[in-house]
């Protein structure tokens, strides 16, 4: 165990060594690289902005105004039938847009009914097997300029119902 922590302490400065050694000893300008690296990131941060404000308000909206409680109060008579808590329906609907909101609600979801509770470790193993799709989709077909998303919205729907039924299987079997 104690080989393990010594590793991932030692590992990323171990890596920016390697990085820079490499650069020097192939007579390569590290620093000025760098720069131009920083340069292209900050102009790419520059970009998405936009995209990043209208996603953060819009789930901030959706949850300071109550529709996520309403929401899930209308589609939880069905899903509790089929064995889906209403009471992740929210999670499952903001993931798709933000995790860090999604993150929230689940905090709110653990003071609630705990982290062990059956609907703690399904949100949990939840939040880890589905995506951000709307805000991946939008960032990123935003910044390479992709106008036709093609099948990737159903691919990414498809795997994200997969994932939230994998988590609810998974949490019953634990």
């Amino acid at each position: 165990m104690k080989i393990m922590m010594f590793l991932s302490d030692v590992m990323i400065p171990l890596l920016i060594f390697c990085i820079v050694g490499y650069g020097i000893l192939s007579r390569h300008n590290v620093y000025e690289e760098f720069i131009e690296g920083a340069k292209d990131g900050f102009h790419t941060v520059i970009g998405i902005m936009p995209t990043l404000v209208g996603l953060m308000v819009g789930v901030g909206i959706l949850r300071a105004s109550g529709f996520l409680d309403a929401l899930s109060g209308v589609f939880g008579l069905f899903t509790e039938k089929i064995g889906f808590p209403s009471d992740l329906l929210p999670i499952t609907i903001v993931k798709m847009f933000s995790s860090s909101a999604a993150t929230g609600l689940l905090l709110d979801l653990y003071k609630e009914h705990g982290t062990d509770s059956m609907i703690g470790r399904m949100a949990s193993i939840m939040m880890s097997s589905t995506e951000t799709i709307f805000y991946t989709m939008s960032v990123y077909f935003m910044t390479v300029k992709i106008k036709k998303s093609r099948y990737t919205l159903a691919g990414a729907l498809i795997a994200t119902l997969a994932g939230t039924v994998a988590s609810v299987v998974l949490a019953g079997y634990m």
